[in-house]
Order: structure tokens, then C-alpha cells, then sequence
């Protein structure tokens, strides 16, 4: 058993260190106070007071400039309509593996907090290795799944194996009112992407940095991650993988894709809401500066292209 002063020792603990295991907690609570806990008996009292262990959200550092980037973005496209998005291909690359995440990091947290930077951990890329597969979803339509040949992505494999086969034929049959969205990745701001692009009349949206929880395909990844985890018995091979996914993806319901498009504007909305903005008295009154911006990144299903 713990008292109630105990309790409260427990809780700071975990507060001002989030990432304390439990049995760092019972440690630390037995050399300050001599009172031995078990892990549950810490889980226990820490629920009481309203902490639970939790993964964190991932983020990337920004820049002041890249922060302001997000920011006119979502200002610009949060009041969107529906007419508008359905015109978009929204694309993205993604990686999956055989194996999960061995070293899953969990957090003390209340419930509500999850977008407090303090419950946040900071990224800057995912590991290699698994599969790499590229896929664009537009309202009522998607494109096939792709599986890349190869374990990396050049800007000739982006414009041979995805623009030509898939983007170039969306834009023929939408017509001059398509519009192409894909991230600042390395591969795709190629030079012979953006010839190949020009040569094929495909509008490309200008996307703000490091920014892909804007990006409503985001949603889809884990929905097909999620999707893979619950297959029994499990993919045991990259062959098997490979076919997992692309029927995995092709049974995603049109709603699902359909509504995480219709997102955008939440996505915004939500952003916006985020935006700190500290007045600089010796600027003058009505100058302020972006100082935080949180940026989600992806969830465990997949890496990025860089």
C-alpha cells in the first residue's frame, strides 16, 4: 500500500519525467521514501490521478519560416469546398514491415493532452528496410496501390513507375481542373519530374515542409496497417506482405476515402488553432511572431520519403 503523500510524490514524478517506466517509478519512489510498490500498484495509482500510459505523437522540428509556410497554407485552403477537394489527387509514399516497433516509447499522460508538447517526441526520419508502396486517393476515386520495385525511391523511378502509369492518366481523365498533390520529398522536386509534369499539363498544389499529417492519405496508411495487424496468421514473408497490402487496399471502403478528404478543412481548422503568436512590443503593436507549431508525424505503419 502507498499514502496518499506517496501518491502525490508518484504523480509529480511521472509528470516531470513522462517517459518513467514503471518500474523507473518504483525506484525511485522505494529510495525516496523506502515503500516498495509492485508495477501494477504504480500503474494503479497513477490512473487515479488521472495519468495513463500512453505512445506520444511524433513531430519534426520547424523552422520560424516553415512554421509561417503551414500556416499561410492552412489558411489559404481551410475554407475549401467540397467542389474544390474533389478536383485534388492527394499522394503519398509509405513503408511497411514485417515487423512492428520493438522499441515503443510510452508516455504519463492525462486524457485530453495528447497534442501538449510536453507529450510529444520529436523525429527527424524513419528507419529503412520493408516494403515501399505509393498510392493518391481523390473523392469517389484512388488510384491502385504501387509497390516499388526497388527499396528506394530516385526521381526517374517516381516519374517511370508512379507519374506515367497512374498521375498522367488521372489527369487525362479529369480534365485541365486536375490537381496533383505530393510532398517536398527529394525525389519528387527532381528536375526531371518537374519537366515531365510541365510536359503533361499536371498542376502540382504547393505543399508546406515536413507537413504530412495535413495530408489526408495520412489517415489511410494506418487504416491499412491496422488492417494488415489483424491478419491471421500474419504475413511471414515480403511476398506476402506485398499481396496483403494491395488487397488490404483495394477493400478500403470509397466512405473511408471520401471522408478523410473531407477532412482538410479540420486539418486546418485545427492547425490554426495551434498557432502560438507572442507580441513583440518593440516591433510595434501590431507585429507578432509564430513561436509553436505542433507537427504530428506519422504513426508507427510507415516512413517517409526525404
Amino acid at each position: 500500500m502507498t499514502t496518499a503523500s506517496e501518491d502525490r510524490y508518484l504523480a509529480l514524478t511521472a509528470r516531470r519525467n513522462r517517459k518513467a517506466t514503471a518500474r523507473q517509478l518504483s525506484s525511485e519512489l522505494a529510495a525516496a521514501t523506502g515503500t516498495v510498490a509492485s508495477r501494477q500498484t504504480i500503474y494503479r495509482r497513477l490512473n487515479e490521478k488521472g495519468l495513463y500510459a500512453r505512445k506520444p505523437r511524433v513531430c519534426v522540428l520547424l523552422s520560424s519560416q516553415k512554421k509561417r509556410d503551414r500556416f499561410n497554407w492552412c489558411k489559404e485552403h481551410q475554407n475549401w469546398t467540397e467542389h474544390q477537394r474533389s478536383h485534388v489527387l492527394f499522394t503519398d509514399e509509405s513503408r511497411f514491415s514485417l515487423t512492428g516497433d520493438s522499441k515503443r516509447v510510452y508516455i504519463w499522460r492525462e486524457s485530453g493532452t495528447r497534442n501538449d508538447p510536453s507529450n510529444i517526441v520529436e523525429r527527424d526520419r524513419f528507419g529503412s528496410g520493408g516494403v515501399m508502396v505509393w498510392g493518391g486517393i481523390m473523392i469517389d476515386g484512388r488510384t491502385p496501390l504501387h509497390v516499388f520495385s526497388s527499396g528506394s525511391v530516385t526521381g526517374q523511378i517516381y516519374r517511370d513507375e508512379v507519374l506515367d502509369p497512374y498521375v498522367r492518366l488521372f489527369r487525362g481523365a479529369y480534365g485541365p481542373d486536375f490537381l496533383f498533390m505530393d510532398d517536398n520529398a527529394r525525389p519528387h522536386r527532381a528536375n526531371l519530374v518537374d519537366e515531365f509534369l510541365e510536359s503533361e499539363d499536371i498542376k502540382r498544389i504547393p505543399w508546406p515542409p515536413n507537413s504530412p499529417d495535413l495530408n489526408p492519405i495520412e489517415n489511410l496508411w494506418d487504416y491499412l496497417g491496422r488492417a494488415i495487424a489483424r491478419i491471421h496468421p500474419p504475413p511471414r514473408d515480403v511476398n506476402a506482405l506485398k499481396t496483403a497490402l494491395l488487397e488490404e487496399w483495394r477493400l478500403i471502403p470509397q466512405t473511408v476515402v471520401n471522408n478523410v478528404i473531407s477532412s482538410l478543412k479540420t486539418r486546418c481548422d485545427m492547425e490554426n488553432d495551434k498557432i502560438l503568436v507572442q507580441s513583440i512590443s518593440w516591433s510595434g503593436p501590431k507585429s507578432g511572431q509564430i513561436i509553436g507549431i505542433q507537427q504530428p508525424y506519422r504513426s508507427a505503419t510507415g516512413g517517409r520519403l526525404t
